[in-house]
Parts: structure tokens; sequence; C-alpha cells
């Protein structure tokens, strides 16, 4: 029988398969059907193959392999990993309701790019899907993390888009159908109609999303359509994706390219700044060498600044203050990290409150984090000379401690938090009459039964006897088949086993009501708790993220300083002139892999009159060394951090080439 006549003569639930899979043909179809997700077809085959799971057959030969629910997320994992998108069919009603078959429907599509769930990704780098439209000069581009929120969107010369790919290191990318625009092999490309990227329609699309009378608002002109088309591609294919889970995206910040040092791909390679050029033992980047940040939003946020420094002589300088009042205060800007050690990944902490998908335990470690924020206000408010940095005291006088949502989270939640909300004990013992009162029911019933055991024991005179429960028969007592003649004659047989017979009583299974009912209760109750409690911090989502934004800056900023601090970096000088100074300057990785005392310094002086300096030398003599040297240097200040020299004053730069070893 072909799969084809399987499907026409099939029962109402493959039809019902068919119909849910048509609307989802480039992805693998998770079918759930009680304890399981089912795959079937090409699906059943595919995902046999990729997960090494058996694969069997239906009773009408329709290929036919599945997961367990509870360990469907490590099975998804490896999907996605190796480029694969998979659609999660849940049952959307009580199968014991259920008039006939049960209603399905695809709940969420998960991609490489629209992961939520923080356990599967890297905590220190984004995750952005990207959408594309170009228009044979100019490329439009929108950026949008899931699990953190961002959203960001820029505008860039066609020959450009290596560079901008490279920075943002997507991990999906949407385009048009047939767009011939250059991509990477092992980046998953999705196509979409090319309306969706049309201007007129995306203008609308967000100015409703972001709660504004037009784009102007989000600071866009009518040169920006590209980039607008770009977005608003971008949104329907996530409105699609995760139906209800936007609403935690951040208004969208524009990246204008002129504002920025130009960094091709090849530069970011040879330096080194993220990835290293070989892979292995003592392989080291610039960005491990001055990485001290503490928590993963602040080790995204080096990574971006790292990737894309600054043109802004007046931004540049900003940031340089922050660093210099830390590096000049050592006891403070330790009250500030020891504070910080307590902070978890409120960015994606507070995603995945919004999007309904935080665990208790998830938040219960956004309770902990705000806890912690009023020790850090109080940290920032203390430094010594911090009204020299406009961006510290910015961000002291913002500073939003959330105290409403730290008061609720801790009132509500137990210190001890379970992985999952089917466990019970999430809330504390006098937050909710309602809860307490089924859980002293639940517990007085499953005393009632401990006390029946020992009654009974007494009575029947069978010491082994014992009182047990499962999900077939509910609560039963066993005894061993050589005490057969001691049961009573009130007991009704449930179950024989080989050793062993299982009975009830009247008053056991009335008890056993109870005990159950008062379970039931327990978990509806928590259940309906929870969500209340989740939906709270998830309304909360744009004091989080500014919260969050806060944070990530502290965090660079004081490990920024403690490198400073501890391996004799100064502040640049940053200038609009041609000039670049460095006196004693040396290389930020190299100094840090070898005894301080065997790396010798350099001196570099360039100026209008001097442009190009020419170095000579035998193999292994430091030429590649001095030119990466100079390089590092440059990122560095432009990035906003001191540098490896003695001192250090450079003229901002807007393109920076380095090609090593060709």
């Amino acid at each position: 029988m072909t799969e084809r006549t399987a499907i026409r003569q099939g029962t109402p639930l493959m039809r019902q398969y068919q119909q849910i899979k048509s609307q989802h043909r480039d992805a693998i179809l998770f079918f759930r059907m009680g304890d399981f997700y089912e795959m079937f077809f090409e699906d059943a085959q595919l995902g046999a193959r990729l997960l090494n799971i058996t694969l069997t057959s239906r009773g009408d030969g329709v290929p036919l392999a599945g997961v367990p629910v509870k360990a469907a997320g490590d099975y998804v994992r490896k999907l996605i990993a190796q480029g694969h998108r998979v659609a999660i069919c849940e049952q959307v009603e009580d199968p014991k309701t259920a008039k006939g078959l049960v209603k399905r429907e695809v709940v969420e599509t998960i991609t490489p790019g629209s992961i939520l769930d923080d356990g599967w990704l890297p905590g220190d780098r984004n995750n952005f899907l990207v959408a594309l439209v170009g228009d044979g000069t100019h490329i439009g581009i929108a950026a949008a993390d899931l699990s953190t929120g961002e959203f960001s969107m820029e505008l860039v010369a066609h020959n450009d888009l290596d560079e901008a790919l490279g920075r943002l290191e997507p991990s999906e990318v949407v385009t048009p159908r047939n767009a011939a625009l250059p991509l990477e092999n092992g980046t998953l490309r999705t196509e979409r109609e090319d309306w969706e990227f049309e201007s007129t329609v995306a203008r609308g699309d967000l100015a409703e999303r972001f709660g504004l009378a037009s784009v102007d608002g989000l600071g866009l002109g009518s040169g920006d359509d590209l980039m607008i088309g770009a977005a608003g591609a971008l949104l329907r294919y996530l409105g699609e994706l995760q139906p209800g889970v936007l609403p935690h995206l951040a208004r969208p910040t524009i990246r204008r390219s002129e504002s920025h040092l130009w960094l091709d791909d090849m530069t970011r390679r040879n330096l080194e700044l993220v990835e290293p050029l070989r892979a292995g033992p003592g392989a080291v980047t610039l960005r491990e060498t001055i990485d001290r940040t503490i928590t993963p939003m602040g080790a995204r946020l080096l990574r971006q600044w790292l990737l894309s420094p600054l043109r802004n002589p007046v931004i540049i300088q900003e940031r340089l203050d922050a660093v210099e009042v830390l590096v000049q205060d050592n006891s403070g800007r330790a009250r500030l990290r020891e504070a910080l050690d307590g902070v978890r990944d409120v960015e994606r902490l507070a995603s995945r409150a919004a999007a309904g998908r935080a665990t208790p335990r998830e938040l219960g470690a956004l309770r902990d984090s705000i806890l912690q924020l009023p020790a850090l206000l109080a940290a920032l408010a203390a430094l010594t000379d911090r009204t020299k940095s406009e961006a510290l005291s910015r961000i002291a006088e913002g500073f939003d401690v959330l105290a409403d949502l730290a008061e609720a989270l801790s009132t509500a939640l137990n210190d001890r938090l379970p992985a999952t909300l089917g466990e019970g004990g999430v809330f504390r013992s006098g937050f909710d009459p309602e809860l307490d009162e089924a859980r002293s029911l639940r517990e007085g019933g499953k005393q009632y039964i401990a006390e029946l055991q020992a009654r009974e024991r007494e009575q029947t005179g069978i010491a082994t006897l014992k009182v047990g429960f499962n999900k077939v028969f509910g609560y039963y007592l066993e005894t061993t088949k050589s005490h057969a003649a001691r049961v009573p004659a009130h007991y009704e047989r449930r179950q024989t086993l080989t050793n062993a017979e299982r009975f009830v009583t009247p008053e056991l299974k009335e008890h056993e009501a109870k005990v159950l009912g008062a379970e039931q209760r327990v978990e509806t109750r928590e259940s309906e708790l929870f969500h209340e409690l989740r939906q709270r911090a998830g309304a909360a989502i744009e004091r989080l993220q500014r919260a969050a934004r806060a944070l990530a800056q502290l965090d660079v900023w004081a490990g920024l300083a403690e490198v400073a601090t501890h391996h004799r970096y100064v502040r640049p000088v940053i200038t609009s002139d041609f000039a670049l100074s460095l006196t004693g300057s040396r290389h930020p990785v190299l100094e840090r892999l070898m005894a301080r005392e065997e790396f010798i310094p350099n001196d570099v002086a360039f100026d209008r009159a001097e442009r190009v300096l020419l170095v000579t030398g035998p193999n292994m003599a430091g030429k590649s060394t001095i030119l990466r040297q100079i390089g590092l240097i440059v990122v560095l200040a432009q990035m906003g951090a001191f540098v490896p020299a003695s001192a250090a004053t450079i003229g901002v730069v807007d393109r920076l080439f380095t090609r090593v070893g060709a």
C-alpha cells in the first residue's frame, strides 16, 4: 500500500495529521499522542535516522517513530543543531472530555533562529534571526534575538553584507524567494514571498506593534524603506513561528554604519577578536583576554562592543569616563562586582516569563537576581567620583530596583523550587488559603492511609501487609500468597501477581477519593497561581529589559576596569585628528601568554606627514605581532576600553584592515 493510499483510506487521526502536516511541509512535525510525540511517513524515517531511535510502522504500514514528551527537549535540540525545523503539535483539549477526535494544533515551530530555551544557547553570545532584502545597491537588515528580546535594524551597502553577517553571526536568515544574496554555507536560509518585504505593509505593522503613530518615532525616514521591509518580514515570520511570543520583543535600535568602525571578516579573523584563527590548546582571543564579566548579559554586550567599535569620540569618551571612575575606586569596583555575582541571565529569564515559558525554577532565578538590585544600586551610588561619568550617573538616577516584583515573587515562591510545575511545592505555606486547605486535606488523607496500614496489620495478623499505589488501580492492600488464608472476607481482590495478591476495601477506596481529589485541587490551584505570577513577571518585561541593559553595561565597565588595573592599561586620548601615537604599547593577548619581562613594548607614531611605516626583519622577528598589536589597540580604544601601553593617542578611524600571513 502506498503512503498516498494509506492516507486516503486512513483513520480520522491520520487525516488530521495530514491536514496539519500540509501546513508545515518544511518542518518535522512532532504530533502529540498521549505521553509521546509521534512522527509519521518521511518525518519518521528522517527522525529515526537523525535521532538514532527505532523506526516502526502502524498496522496500515505507515512509518512511525516517537519520543517521550518528557524527553522531547533533548530530541528537538538534536534536530535543531542539525539545521532542521520542528513543529510542535499539541492536544489543545482534554482527551477525557473531548467528543470524538482530540483537537490538535501547532503551538510553535522551533528553528535555529527562534530558540527561547536558555539551556540550548551559549550564554555569552546572541542567537540572531536575520531578515535581508536588497535593491542591488543597498541591503536592509533586521535582526532579532528571541531569547533576549533584542531587535535591531540597519542599512548597508551591498558589498558590506559580509561585514554585517560576520558581526551578527545569525543562526538563520530570512530572504525573499530566489533573492541573489551571498550567504555562507551552513546557515539555514528561509525564503518568503516577496510582498512580505514591502515597506508599505511593514510601516503599518511596525507602528502598530510598538504603539506608534508612524515609524518616524523609531528614527526612521524615507531612505530606510529596505530595513523597514526587512523588519516587517521578520516580525511576520516570527509571529508564525511563535504565536503569542512577540510581546517581549523590544523597540528596535537603529544602527547607522557611519557611527561604527567597519571591520571586515578577514580583519576580525586575523585580529582574533572573538574566534581564534586555529582552534586548539593555547588558542586565545582578545575577548577571552579582556572578558572579566560576571553575568551572561555582560558577556554578550562585551562581544557586541568588540565586534562593533564606535566612531563618535563623544560616546567613546563617555564609556572611557565610566571605566576610569571604576579604575580609580578599587573598593567600590569590588563591591559592585560582588553584587553582580548573584545576578543570573535577567534578559533571557524575563523573555521566557513574557513568552509564558518560564519554569518555577527560572522564576526563582529571576527573583534572586532582582533581590540583588538594591545592593547594586548602593554600590553604584557609593562610587567615588561617580558624577565624573555621565553614563554611571544616568544609570544611577534611572535605576529601577523592581521592588514590587521582588516582593511579589519572594512572597509567593518557595526558596527551593522544582524544575517543572507538575512536581509541586512551588508556593510557600500561608501564601494562598485555598492552596493551604487543599494541601492539608491531601496530607491528612495520606496520613490516614498510612495509619490504615498499621491497623490492618494488627487486625489481620499479617505483619508484611502494606499499602501501595499505582496509576492503574490507585491505592491497594498487598500481601504475599503465603498469607492468603488470613485475608478477611471483605477484602476485594484487584490483582494477582506471581507471589502476591492485591486487594481494596470500601474504606480504602473512600479515602483514596479524598486524597486524589485533594491532590487534583492542589495541582489545579498551583497551576492557576503560577500562571498568574508568571504573567505578572512578564508584564514587567520593559522594566526588566531596562534593568538588564543597565546591569550589562555596569558589568562590562567593571570588567574592563579590572583588566586595566591588573595589567597596567591606560586610558587612551581619543581625537578626531589623523594622528595615532602609541608609547610602550603591548600586544594584549601575547603579553598574557608570556612572562611579563619577556614582551618588549613598542612605540608607534603616525601623522599626516608620515602615514606609512615599512616594517622589516627576519622571520619570527615580530612583524605580524606589531601589525596586530596596533589593530587590537585601535579596536579596544574605540570600543571604550583602556589599552595596553604607557601612553596612547588615537585619532578615530572609520575602517580597519588587517591581512597577515597571506
